[in-house]
C-alpha cells in the first residue's frame, strides 16, 4: 500500500478508501502509463525530424534551439514515467516543459477565430490539467510497480 493513501473525512465518504488503499500501486502504474504515453507519442512523432519541429519555434517566441532540448526531454521523459524511472526528476523536467508549451503554443487568448480559439482554449486547460497529474505524481510516489520502486529494494 502506498504511504499516500489518506483516510477520508468523514465516514460515509470511506468506502472509496480500502479500494484506493488495495489499488494504489495499479492505479499509479495506469496514471503513469496515461500520462506518459502523452509524451512518448507525441515526441516520437518530432524525435525524427527535430530540424523541421524547431523551424515552428520562431512563431511561438522560442528559440529554434530549445526544439533539440525540448523533443528528447518530451520523447524520453515520457518513457521514464512509463517505467517509473527516476520520477521526481522526470516530473520537474516535465513541469518545465508543460509550463513553456502551454505559455508559448496555446495563448488561447490571441485567437480571434471562434474554432481556432476554442481548440486553443481546451489544450491550453488541458495541459493545467496534466501539471496537476505530475504535482500529484511529485508529492506521491510512482508507486510498487516502478523501476525507481524495484531500485529502493536493492539497496
Amino acid at each position: 500500500m502506498s504511504s499516500t493513501i489518506q483516510n477520508s473525512s468523514h465516514p460515509a465518504l470511506s468506502g472509496a478508501d480500502s479500494i484506493a488503499a488495495s489499488t494504489s500501486d495499479i492505479i499509479l502504474l495506469a496514471g503513469r502509463i496515461l500520462l506518459g504515453w502523452i509524451f512518448m507519442r507525441s515526441g516520437y512523432g518530432k524525435i525524427f525530424d527535430i530540424p523541421g519541429y524547431a523551424a515552428t519555434f520562431p512563431a511561438r517566441g522560442l528559440p529554434t534551439f530549445l526544439a533539440y532540448i525540448s523533443v528528447p526531454a518530451e520523447f524520453f521523459g515520457g518513457i521514464a514515467l512509463i517505467l517509473g524511472l527516476a520520477t521526481r526528476y522526470v516530473v520537474v523536467v516535465m513541469v518545465i516543459f508543460m509550463l513553456v508549451a502551454t505559455f508559448s503554443s496555446h495563448r488561447y487568448w490571441e485567437f480571434t477565430d471562434v474554432a481556432v480559439r476554442r481548440a486553443q482554449d481546451g489544450n491550453f486547460y488541458k495541459n493545467l490539467a496534466i501539471l496537476g497529474g505530475f504535482l500529484f505524481l511529485f508529492v506521491g510516489s510512482p508507486g510498487r510497480f516502478s523501476i525507481d520502486a524495484w531500485l529502493r529494494k536493492r539497496r
